[in-house]
């Protein structure tokens, strides 16, 4: 069998994989098994944030492999503790539990969120308000917190607790809000949703209303966090305080790593028993993780604000596009095209981008070159253009 029947015939069927094996990577670029060359506008859904096999990034991952690959919590290690001191001192918040991915992140925040609300006011102050369009993961309870229909079909009964508000609605948030809030939940920019930012009266309002309530105001920074927005965290664009943030995906550059990031409010909400995960701050994937976020730094910044400004005034009015949505190098495309045809036609051109909803997603690494950037942006407008 050749791989696509191998996977076909053993791998379970849950993803609409595109008809392209990959087998290496360096930076911005891939090589599928035939030797064709991508430039590739995905970095694996925003995970590689310095692209396909970044030296600084494979040096710290395996020197750690070749002292102490995983101790589990119940041993301190230096990396773990490292990359949570970095994290609250670069954003001011004081604690961090780590976790495996996004959806554990959010489903920590979740746990964060009820205990505080339970421990001040009672266990009748649960619920948790999101918004319409978003997406907080695929376990359970964050598919729940999710506020999009096509998601909840075949998997309930769901946990009880989430309401759904309209985004950019203020009001819609405060009908819902009550006594039994416990947190409010947003995305500054949804991903999933279709690459739409938020507008900053919203979520600021969003966060006064929590603030009187004293409802934890949370951001769900799983994609749109480490550098990806062009600030360190999509929040910090709004001028925004969360009491809780949620990252993944970028910040272990390509091994896998979620974090629930606790400000002052709640910083004392989780004891000794409450919450857990056997490879949660794992070192080999914590010291991956330093190696990129101590590289975020403003200069890095600088460049992802510029190379999405291009990509917004190369493509924004060009024949075949209706518009461009997004924030840095997190951009949506809608095309008169279906997007899956535009993907199509990239992909033969030597061109990798993603999809979400009706458009198409640019996610590249951040370190993209210009000249790889150029090119990638001239396809897309060849292929619109058709």
């Amino acid at each position: 069998m050749d791989i696509f029947e191998r996977d076909a015939a053993f791998v379970a069927g849950t993803y609409g994989r595109f008809p392209v094996h990959l087998v290496r990577g360096q930076g911005e670029y891939a090589w599928d098994e035939k030797g064709k060359k991508y430039i590739d506008l995905g970095s694996g859904i925003a995970v590689n944030t310095f692209g396909y096999s970044d030296p600084v990034w494979a040096e710290a991952v395996t020197s750690q492999l070749n002292s102490l690959q995983h101790a589990s919590n119940l041993f301190y290690t230096d990396p773990c503790s490292a990359l949570a001191e970095m994290i609250c001192q670069k954003t001011g918040m004081k604690r961090v539990f780590f976790g495996n991915s996004g959806a554990e992140a959010n489903e920590c925040a979740i746990k964060v969120a009820r205990k505080y609300a339970s421990d001040k006011y009672g266990c009748q102050r649960h619920n948790i308000i999101t918004l319409k369009n978003s997406f907080h993961g695929r376990t359970i309870a964050t598919l729940a917190a999710t506020g999009q229909d096509v998601f909840h079909k075949n998997f309930g009964p769901f946990p009880e607790g989430f309401l759904y508000a309209e985004a950019n609605d203020l009001e819609s948030v405060r009908a819902l809000m009550d006594e039994n809030t416990a947190a409010v939940m947003v995305e500054c920019v949804q991903g999933e949703g279709g690459v739409v930012a938020l507008d900053k009266d919203f979520l600021t309002g969003v966060q006064a209303l929590c603030q009187e309530n004293d409802s934890l105001f949370m951001v769900d920074e799983v994609q749109t966090g480490n550098g990806r927005t062009g600030h360190l965290y999509s929040y910090m664009a709004y001028g925004l305080a969360p009491d809780v943030f949620t990252t993944a995906k970028g910040l272990g550059g390509g091994l896998p790593i979620g974090a629930c990031v606790i400000g002052e409010k709640a910083q004392n909400t989780l004891g000794k028993g409450d919450h857990g995960s056997t490879f949660g701050g794992n070192p080999t994937v914590c010291a991956g993780a330093i190696s990129i976020f101590q590289r975020l730094n403003q200069d890095l910044l600088d460049e992802v604000k510029k190379k999405s400004q291009y990509i917004f005034d190369s493509l924004t009015g060009q024949k075949g596009i209706k518009g461009v949505t997004g924030m840095g190098l997190m951009i949506g495309i809608e095309t008169e095209k279906p997007a899956p045809e535009v993907l199509s036609s990239l992909r033969d051109m030597g061109v990798i981008a993603l999809s979400a909803k009706t458009k198409v997603r640019l996610l590249p690494p951040l370190s993209i070159s210009w000249d790889a950037l150029k090119e990638a942006v001239n396809a897309i407008r060849e292929v619109c253009a058709r």
